[in-house]
């Protein structure tokens, strides 16, 4: 499934990756908003020498493994989703440059229905390999992110007495900063929450950053509570984590 729409710099499309090619290009345009713009302290403790040419390949390669290793519900649809937005270079070239990603979650503690929440973050994550022999860094990733997604696991056991027992999870959505403003991630998530839609009416959330939450709330999220509060061992307390805020449809 795509969706085009008219934009300034040519024609935009959004779309489902199917190519491991463009996870470079993908990794790029996360670095250049996460990394360079937005310093996101967590992403970049996940991503060590994200603007190095080893760390570029291996973030890249991190998230093609998850692109191949994608899991199905009973339906056969599958829980995660890797979506792109395209634009055509320069002067129209005919050759399509990654300008956002998006990736959306089918996440449900009901067998079949999704993936589950993750609670052994070491193991799920690979922590040994992106830190190999490094405890302290291991713990603090698997600190940070359980803060960051607590809320989320929360509303997904809850769901569990609802049908469909899911909820639909948009995990990141990230636009090149030379991109930006021009309504791109408004289609990443436009597209997602019709997909949503599309498999059983399923509730959207998100941890949203300062930058996302004005177009999330556009779309029709609603922030719930403050933002995230960290839980993290003295060691770790002074560094920088991303202001975050739980976001949900209903």
């Amino acid at each position: 499934m795509s969706l085009q729409k008219q934009s300034e710099d040519g024609e935009l499309i959004i779309e489902l990756i199917n190519d491991v090619d463009d996870f470079i290009q993908a990794f790029d345009c996360v670095s250049e908003a996460f990394g360079r713009q937005a310093e996101d302290g967590i992403w970049i403790a996940m991503n060590p020498g994200w603007d190095s040419p080893e760390g570029r390949e291996r973030g890249a390669s991190r998230m093609a493994d998850r692109w191949r290793h994608t899991t199905f519900d009973y339906r056969g649809n599958p829980n995660t989703l890797f979506l792109k937005a395209t634009l055509l270079g320069p002067g129209g070239a005919s050759k399509r440059s990654i300008v956002g990603l998006a990736i959306w979650v089918q996440a449900s503690s009901v067998e079949g229905h999704g993936d589950p929440p993750l609670y052994d973050l070491e193991a799920a994550m690979n922590l040994g390999d992106i830190y190999p022999g490094n405890e302290p860094e291991q713990r603090y990733l698997c600190q940070a992110i359980s803060s960051l997604q607590k809320r989320r696991r929360e509303v997904i056991e809850k769901k569990i007495t609802e049908l469909p027992p899911a909820v639909f999870v948009l995990d990141l959505c990230a636009v090149d900063p030379m991109h930006q403003r021009k309504g791109i991630a408004k289609e990443l998530v436009k597209w997602g929450l019709a997909e949503a839609r599309r498999r059983g009416n399923l509730e959207a959330i998100t941890e949203a950053s300062i930058m996302g939450r004005t177009v999330y709330s556009r779309m029709g999220f609603k922030p719930e509570g403050v933002d995230i509060e960290y839980f993290v061992d003295d060691e770790f307390s002074s560094r920088k984590r991303p202001a975050n805020i739980f976001m949900r449809t209903r």
